[in-house]
């Protein structure tokens, strides 16, 4: 029953924020008779909500639950001064994600009004190697997982996304050597990205933090500082707070 249950909550996604009972059967690979009684015992618990045309959607209370994910709330309450103040002075993108496996996570992002469109958002997942925030969480994390990102395919979303794994492994060494990297037009043309590493009490990277702005008007070199500062500061707030 569990997987059933998983298999509901996988039928949604940021395209399918609300379905019919039918399209919820079909996304989940469940019979409609099965898709019904999971799908009624998880309204009752307040997993799934009804809404007044007969649609499903995520309820309330996964949301209430979700939120005592350690590594994604509490890392966001130390590091939201930081991500705001790293906002007032740029008045562009600011993102704090984590690694997932292959993946990156972002856990929060405050989006400049008159900043250059991004693809990303909180919750959503987007490949390591593409992202200024993945170089960084990637060239900190166990080799293992380089040659598990490099055994998925490196995917092209621009003309300059890194494709080759050579190039990314000496891209990976570069972040390891100056403590950030700049990332430009990998993920859309138009937008460049600066990304340092959040550390725990150990030294072990935990999140990164970027910029992303328009790359046309980016500077880089100016960027960087400030990304690094706001980065050491919820590092060390961190760990002097012992957040999980």
């Amino acid at each position: 029953m569990t997987s059933k249950v998983l298999a509901i909550l996988g039928a949604f996604d940021v395209d399918h924020r609300e379905l019919t009972l039918t399209e919820l059967a079909h996304r989940a690979h469940l019979t409609l008779s099965t898709a019904q009684r999971r799908a009624a015992e998880m309204t009752r618990w307040g997993a799934l909500e009804r809404t007044d045309d007969g649609r499903y959607r995520v309820g309330l209370r996964l949301w209430e639950v979700g939120s005592l994910a350690p590594r994604g709330v509490g890392l966001r309450e130390v590091a939201l001064p930081f991500l705001e103040d790293l906002y007032v002075v740029s008045r562009q993108n600011v993102q704090l994600a984590v690694r997932e496996g292959i993946e990156v996570v972002f856990v929060e992002r405050i989006a400049g009004r008159s900043a250059v469109p991004v693809l990303t958002r909180v919750g959503g997942r987007f490949a390591l190697h593409a992202t200024g925030v993945g170089l960084v969480l990637l060239a900190f994390a166990p080799p293992e997982v380089f040659d598990e990102v490099v055994s998925a395919g490196l995917k092209a979303y621009t003309p300059a996304t890194i494709t080759d794994p050579e190039v990314l492994r000496r891209v990976l060494a570069e972040v390891r050597r100056e403590g950030y990297v700049v990332s430009r037009g990998a993920v859309t043309e138009d937008a460049l990205s600066v990304a340092a590493p959040v550390t725990d009490q150990d030294g072990k990277v935990i999140a990164a933090v970027s910029l992303v702005v328009a790359e046309k008007d980016a500077r880089p070199q100016a960027l960087a500082p400030l990304v690094r500062a706001a980065a050491r500061g919820i590092s060390r707030t961190h760990a002097m707070y012992g957040k999980p």
